[in-house]
């Protein structure tokens, strides 16, 4: 690791890293712009693919693309190349935002190869998937599931972005959080009634994508912000 010499020093390489995060921006936003409308997925890179919710993932991207959506995923393992798969499977265009890690594999071999774009900043690609995604899709995951989820319910709850459906996947495992969301933060007025209703839980693949499909119905598909 590099070892400053001073305080100057440190702000002078701090104010020459915004060029890279503006590059990262600027590839994002030319490559996903030109794909249409998109569903995010989330969750666990650990899970296997003889896995009930590795399953679930798949079909439920694959009904997503017969609509008509795009999949962006974090393009890794688990979740990830689930819902590639079954953008994959259906022939629908299939995202990979991808980033460096030491512990996870290379992009998964689902994504397309023409819509594949890596990383280094965090930050850079949360903001990729919220101003792309026309919703988003969260199944069983870790830290950086919830860091995602949430991000997305604060954005909507301050109106720095649009309202668009929120779907949570599997109620065993979320109805948990759902149940401390209801009994801590709404029973001490830490966040109000209706701001419960700015994501829904259901079970199958279907029901996810009937909560999109009706949604949009109603409404256009537009940039988030």
């Amino acid at each position: 690791m590099k070892k400053y010499r001073s305080w100057n020093e440190i702000k002078a390489h701090d104010s020459w890293s915004i060029f890279k995060y503006m590059s990262e921006f600027v590839s994002g936003f030319e490559m996903l712009a030109k794909i249409g409308p998109c569903v995010s997925f989330f969750g666990s890179s650990r899970v296997q693919t003889d896995s009930p919710t590795y399953k679930i993932a798949v079909k439920t991207a694959a009904l997503l693309s017969t609509k008509g959506f795009g999949i962006i995923t974090g393009g890794g393992p688990g979740i990830m190349e689930a819902a590639n798969k079954g953008a994959a499977k259906r022939k629908g265009k299939s995202v990979g935002c991808c980033i460096n890690l030491p512990f996870e594999e290379a992009v998964n071999k689902y994504v397309d190869k023409d819509k594949y774009i890596g990383f280094d900043y965090f930050f850079v690609r949360k903001v990729m998937f919220m101003k792309y995604s026309q919703a988003y899709v969260v199944l069983p995951g870790g830290f950086g599931t919830l860091d995602e989820l949430f991000e997305a319910l604060t954005l909507i709850q301050t109106q720095k972005l649009i309202n668009f459906p929120i779907v949570l996947i599997g109620k065993d495992y979320w109805d948990g959080l759902i149940q401390w969301l209801n009994e801590k933060l709404l029973k001490e007025r830490n966040i109000c009634e209706d701001d419960l209703n700015l994501f829904h839980l259901v079970d199958t693949p279907e029901e996810a994508v009937n909560i999109i499909d009706d949604f949009y119905k109603n409404y256009s598909h537009k940039p988030n912000f």
